[in-house]
């Protein structure tokens, strides 16, 4: 793993130094750095960790890359023949090869507590598909090292930050900080579990300076952060991926934490980052677009058809991109589609547009609607209501039409009081072009989500199509 050489010199160096925090419980650099090292002889080739935050998983995480070894982190919340499937499978990848048993990976892993061979697997990712069993991918140490450097040098992370990811570290955007901040050196905090309380603590109590989370989180600590007012003044940069923000996330960020820079950033597990945006404090909000920024750092990339082929300037097609940060492909799951490599660029199938330099991003074909002949992708419909005053969320799909073969509808859940169809359509004036526009409103009480807790589009059309009363429409 990239981290271990690093965190030998933090320990060496500061060795007294706070190197993570997880709720109440600190660890120093020495104390990571002996902590891991004593679990080396029990760790084997192949490590699954399937458990909450704690200091005892960062520990065991650092010994479970070390070398050689290789690591697969797993949701604790996932039932648990899930988890057993999982772990029977990377035992009996090839790839992964057969888990040593305790005592006899020394030998053949590696006795310390150092980085392997750059090109060998150290992580084994995993992502949630159509099927019940998540697709798995690997990562090489060489490619989050790259991924380190470039990150670092994007974000302007630094040894005196004190970055907070207040979710769960078998999240992979809390487990890259998690790593990228341990290859620093810079103090790393999360959370036993998720809670505004907890994290307003932290911000208040832990000097924390940077923030890296999802956006529902950013709204949830903005807003109540106001609401109670916890001071958020030494925040310098905030992170967010998962979704571009909406209007009214970015608003509330910048009021609660006015001298913070927001960077937002598009990328895929498989692939790593590919382009980000930086907007510094009293920037002047953009709010409504699809844009999300420029190239990442080490990043080439283009828009490319099917056949591999450069499209236009404007033209939407697959994102595709060329780094070191690209993952080696998958062990299962990969159902020709999940990572595809084209003329040596990779995609995962998004689908977006250059202008200017800036990538749009527009969502994944199989999203996207055909409605009278034209191409609407519901990512740029949603990003457009969210905009509309009253609104707290909007869902947007594609509905069957005898007419038209499919009709855009989309579903809102207010943020406050009641809501019309006429203020809807009045709200996208300007924001939408008006042939993308909703035919159809649905008033949500509550988001349609999955069982693992996803928003779903299907449930949505699902709900619709059975009269559900969780959404009804708006006339």
């Amino acid at each position: 793993m990239p981290f271990l050489d690093k965190l030998h010199i933090w320990a060496d160096e500061r060795p007294h130094d706070t190197a993570v925090v997880v709720g109440s419980s600190r660890i120093t650099w020495a104390g990571l750095r002996d902590g891991a090292a004593g679990l080396l002889a029990a760790s084997g080739s192949t490590t699954v960790l399937a458990e909450p935050n704690s200091v005892d998983f960062v520990e065991r995480y650092a010994a479970a890359v070390a070398g050689e070894r290789r690591c697969a982190v797993l949701d604790p919340l996932w039932p648990a023949p899930m988890i057993e499937d999982v772990a029977s499978r990377l035992v009996e990848s090839r790839d992964c090869g057969a888990a040593e048993t305790a005592g006899t990976a020394g030998t053949a892993m590696g006795s310390g507590l150092h980085d392997g061979d750059p090109s060998s697997t150290f992580l084994v990712g995993l992502t949630s598909g159509t099927t019940s069993v998540p697709k798995a991918f690997t990562r090489s140490r060489r490619s989050w090292q790259v991924s380190f450097e470039a990150s670092i040098e994007f974000f302007g992370l630094s040894q005196d930050d004190h970055t907070l990811a207040p979710g769960p570290l078998s999240a992979s955007l809390n487990l890259y900080a998690l790593s990228e901040c341990l290859y620093a050196g810079a103090a790393f905090h999360t959370l036993e579990s998720f809670d505004v309380g907890d994290a307003h603590a932290s911000i208040s109590h832990d000097g924390i300076t940077r923030l890296v989370l999802a956006p529902t989180m950013l709204r949830l600590l903005s807003e109540r952060g106001l609401a109670g007012d916890v001071d958020a003044s030494g925040i310098r940069s905030i992170i967010c991926a998962g979704s571009k923000l909406d209007a009214r996330t970015l608003e509330a960020a910048r009021r609660w934490a006015p001298h913070a820079a927001i960077y937002e950033y598009y990328g895929a597990s498989e692939l790593s980052f590919v382009s980000g945006t930086r907007l510094a404090a009293g920037e002047p909000l953009d709010v409504g677009g699809t844009g999300i920024g420029t190239p990442f750092p080490g990043v080439e990339l283009s828009i490319l058809d099917d056949a591999g082929n450069v499209l236009p300037e404007g033209t939407h097609g697959n994102i595709s991109v060329r780094s070191g940060m690209v993952s080696n492909g998958y062990l299962w799951g990969d159902d020709g589609h999940a990572l595809r490599c084209l003329n040596g660029w990779y995609t995962v199938g998004d689908q977006g547009y250059l202008r200017g330099g800036v990538l749009h991003i527009l969502g994944r074909r199989s999203d996207m609607i055909v409605t009278s002949g034209k191409n609407v992708y519901p990512h740029e419909v949603e990003l457009a209501m969210a905009c509309v005053p009253g609104i707290e969320v909007a869902v947007a799909a594609g509905a069957p039409d005898d007419i038209r073969g499919q009709k855009v509808i989309a579903g809102v859940v207010p943020a406050y009081g009641a809501v019309t169809a006429t203020q809807l359509r009045t709200g996208l004036d300007g924001l939408l072009a008006r042939d993308k526009w909703p035919l159809q409103f649905y008033l949500l009480s509550e988001l349609p989500i999955t069982d693992r807790g996803k928003v779903s589009r299907k449930v949505l059309l699902d709900w619709i199509k059975n009269h559900d009363s969780r959404a009804q429409p708006l006339g």
